[in-house]
């Protein structure tokens, strides 16, 4: 292999597939990327068996070939290149030959041979979603942050994606809180769960000239083509909970506060809550038109704070504190609903007039 490719292609693209590639493997040839001239490009790819991630970037051809070379290394030494000087690259047996302007290197390497094959999806036989990047962006921020890190129970670490009603629908739980988010519009019957280190490393690649990103699902995978580059990750075999018996059918209490200040009382309670495991109650008071903050540390003392707001109703509830940070993190919006009916039933936390979004959180024992 010969040819001759600019540092800033090739540098961005290094780092962008290093992620994926397994320094913790049993098999040593995962921690390597492979370079190989493809259709008169270079493939730069890397997989760790469960996703794999690859990007082509222009380059002039001198003679095709291919090998693979520790990732980290590579990458490293390559962004620390000039941008101004074009880099060649050239393979002699297992050894790449690294030269730019005055900067000389060798990396020795394993024949690419050995390196897994990179997954592939037939994509008349599968399904097929074209979305804009700042609606997926949105809609996998929105989500993730309610998936189980618990690797016991698989199935909940990741998110579901599946059709209702003529409509893509993105949710997940960790059996303590829900997130549910509405996203485009269907004829096709998809129900697959994407595990959120995928959908974590999707984020990471999407950049700024990106407007859309082609999604394509078959029976076991998943394709992200994000530009140049391309995701494909297997999907999470079983079959997510029933999660919409969950949800209220209606609420009696809902009130209506500005979105700062409850993310101000919050974060201040939290304070006091980190003994108590991030409880704080909740109360709302219809006469005042207020929704308190409350809560307790033990050793540390007390903190009670009230925001005016706009309530049909008076009760009190006690929720992780975290959740609910969590949740108005990712909610757009100046003024955010939230709906209860008892002290024993979930709450609803959602941006007012936003019926694509809400975020359910499980009480506590008061």
């Amino acid at each position: 292999m010969e040819l001759i490719t600019n540092q800033e292609n090739l540098s961005h693209a290094l780092s962008t597939v290093s992620r994926v590639a397994s320094t913790r493997s049993q098999l040593p040839i995962l921690s390597n990327i492979l370079l190989r001239v493809d259709s008169g490009r270079l493939l730069v790819a890397a997989t760790n068996l469960e996703v794999a991630s690859t990007e082509y970037i222009g380059a002039k051809i001198i003679k095709p070939g291919a090998i693979t070379i520790p990732a980290k290394l590579i990458s490293e030494f390559v962004s620390n290149l000039p941008k101004s000087e074009p880099i060649e690259l050239k393979t002699t047996g297992d050894s790449l030959h690294i030269n730019s302007g005055n900067y000389t290197s060798v990396i020795n390497g394993v024949g690419s041979e050995d390196f897994p094959e990179l997954p592939i999806i037939n994509e008349k036989q599968s399904i097929s979603y074209s979305i804009s990047t700042e609606d997926l962006k949105q809609a996998i921020a929105q989500t993730i942050i309610s998936a189980s890190s618990d690797s016991a129970r698989p199935i909940l670490t990741g998110v579901y994606w599946h059709s209702h009603d003529g409509f893509l629908y993105l949710a997940s739980t960790d059996g303590y809180r829900l997130s549910e988010r509405k996203l485009v519009k269907t004829s096709s019957d998809v129900a697959a769960i994407v595990p959120v280190t995928t959908l974590q490393e999707v984020l990471r690649t999407i950049t700024d000239d990106i407007d859309t990103v082609d999604i394509l699902f078959d029976e076991t995978q998943v394709r992200f083509r994000l530009g140049e580059s391309e995701i494909i990750s297997r999907l999470i075999d079983g079959n997510f909970p029933d999660y919409r018996q969950l949800i209220p059918k209606q609420s009696d209490i809902i009130t209506e506060v500005e979105k700062a200040s409850l993310v101000r009382v919050i974060k201040i309670a939290s304070l006091f809550a980190r003994e108590s495991g991030g409880s704080v109650t909740i109360t709302t008071d219809n006469d005042k038109n207020t929704l308190g903050v409350h809560s307790i540390a033990s050793e540390l003392g007390e903190n009670s704070s009230e925001i005016t707001a706009k309530t049909n109703g008076g009760g009190a509830i006690t929720l992780n504190s975290r959740y609910i940070s969590d949740a108005l993190g990712v909610i757009e919006g100046d003024k955010i609903s939230f709906e209860f009916s008892s002290k024993s039933s979930p709450s609803i936390v959602r941006a007012v007039g936003d019926s694509n979004y809400y975020h359910l959180i499980m009480p506590l024992k008061s």
